[in-house]
Order: C-alpha cells, then structure tokens, then sequence
C-alpha cells in the first residue's frame, strides 16, 4: 500500500523537547548538555558532532531542533544543506555550523563546508553534522571526510512499529484523544512512518476534530484530507 508523506505544516517545529528518543536517548542528553540555556555558552565543547542513520532516524529534526534551541538564546549559526546551492562565507560571530545530509553534497557544497569546518575550530566553535552512513564511508573529498569523523560519532536508530505506535499513543493521550487500533493501524500504513510527520498528522487531526465536534476514526480522517 502507499504511503502518503503529508506535510500538513501545522503544530510546532522540531525541538529537542518533542524529539522521541527511543533508542537514541544517548545523543538527545548529548544535544541538550551542548546547548544548555545559554548561560555558559564560553564552557561549550568545540569538539565536533557527527550524527548518521538511515532516513527517517531523526537527524535534520535535531539539527533543526539545536538552531532552534540556539536562535532562542540569540545566537545565530550557519546551516548547510544538499538544497543551498551558494552557501555563505562563514561568518565568524556564528555560535556553531550545521550540516545536514552531507552524503548529497555537491562539490561547491563540500568546498564550503570544509571552509566552515577549519574556521569554526579555529574560532573555537561547533559543528553539528549529518549523513546516512558512518564518516568512513562517506564519498566526499578526504579532507572534509576526516574532519567529520574527529569527534563525537553517533549513530541514530529509526524507532520500530511497536516503539512508534507507543509514542502515538503517549501523544493522543497527551491531547486527550482516543485513537482505536483501526485508526492507528490506518496512520501506520497510509501515511509516511516519520514521527514528525506522523505528528503533525494528530495535531491536525485533533484540531479537525475540535473543529468538526466528532471522534478521530477513519472517515474523519478521509474528510480531513479531502480538505486540505
């Protein structure tokens, strides 16, 4: 059956307080020391971050979510990804450099990012980087290759069926919702198995609901998309 990969844009961006760990509780704790609350941003680690997995593990989430959490505190950062045809010089008031899926970088793209890379260890800043494979394998130009394995490497696990039907689960009773097996077995298998997306399906689902004064069940849900 195929999978719908809805982008409803609704209910709020990725942080690192709605990130599902499951497995990968060990890098969220990693995230949340790095950026604290941004009253001892001098005592940072400048040691660098490498994150890899498949897709759908969570890894722009969290890079999204970090210059999320750092945009809160007033810091700016430089962000990188395989759509930023002309990245920009690096700017060296940035708090930290974010890469996100490097494995599709171009060679203008690994140019730029070897260039922030050097600059923000010469200046004692950050660098939070991702792909789909370890740094050993990845297929760009040495230098940056190398440099992206320094650090910290942490690999991402995509969450099993049973441990994204709990956090569904958690979520809807969060927002006070009754999801049956019927409906969360149609969510599972209509829709694209990324939490986020599938997270921002419930909060649209749950503001059609209030909305519309009915219970969440399949033909809410058909009505719902013939809508949008």
């Amino acid at each position: 059956m195929k999978q719908i990969a809805l982008d409803i844009g609704l209910g709020s961006g990725p942080t690192l307080g709605n990130f599902m760990a499951g497995p990968n509780e060990a890098v969220l704790r990693h995230l949340h020391l790095w950026v604290g609350d941004g009253s001892s941003a001098a005592l940072r680690s400048p040691v660098p971050t490498y994150l890899w997995g498949a897709s759908g593990s969570g890894k722009t989430h969290l890079l999204k979510a970090v210059r999320e959490a750092l945009r809160e505190q007033g810091a700016t950062v430089g962000w990188l990804d395989a759509s930023v045809a002309e990245p920009l010089p690096f700017d060296e008031r940035w708090a930290a450099v974010l890469l996100d899926d490097v494995q599709m970088y171009t060679a203008v793209q690994q140019h730029a990012a070897f260039n922030w890379f050097v600059h923000a260890q010469t200046g004692q800043q950050w660098v939070l980087a991702a792909g789909e494979t370890p740094p050993a394998d990845l297929k760009l130009r040495e230098d940056l290759r190398t440099r992206l394995g320094w650090g910290h490497v942490y690999s991402l696990q995509v969450l099993s069926e049973a441990e994204r039907r709990a956090v569904l689960r958690q979520a809807a009773d969060a927002r006070g919702i009754f999801l049956a097996d019927e409906v969360m077995d149609y969510m599972l298998t209509r829709f694209s198995r990324d939490l986020g997306h599938l997270m921002r399906l419930l909060d649209h689902l749950d503001g059609y609901a209030l909305q519309t004064q009915r219970a969440i069940t399949i033909p809410l849900i058909k009505a719902m998309l013939q809508e949008i």
